[in-house]
């Protein structure tokens, strides 16, 4: 179970990222784009996720994942933080979205932040 505090220290401990405030929330950028938010609750994250990714995401894991209304025409998930199995599920939820706002030199830059083979 993952909480807001988690959350914020393992963003931040991603590569080039930083933490700012926008819409009354904190929000997590890589080079100054955005990855990561906490809305106002905090009891979830939103996340990047590709769009051709997202329904199958939620269909498999409903109690993890949504799309939140507001955020449906946009690439984005909704994660629910109590229903992470552990710091390394959050951990590679946050570095997936980290590698999608990511520029290629960051990328090429930290490669053990790549995909983990299943």
């Amino acid at each position: 179970m993952s909480e807001a505090a988690d959350v914020r220290r393992v963003a931040l401990s991603l590569p080039d990222t930083s933490e700012k405030l926008a819409w009354s929330m904190p929000t997590f950028r890589v080079a100054g784009k955005m990855f990561a938010t906490l809305p106002e609750d905090e009891t979830s994250m939103a996340v990047r996720c590709p769009r051709e990714e997202r329904g199958e995401l939620v269909l498999a894991e409903p109690e993890k994942f949504w799309i939140a209304a507001h955020e449906a025409q946009f690439a984005w998930v909704r994660v629910r933080l109590a229903a992470l199995e552990d710091e390394e599920e959050l951990r590679d939820v946050l570095a997936d979205s980290w590698r999608q706002a990511a520029p290629p030199r960051l990328q090429e830059a930290h490669p053990e932040l790549g995909l983990r083979p299943e």
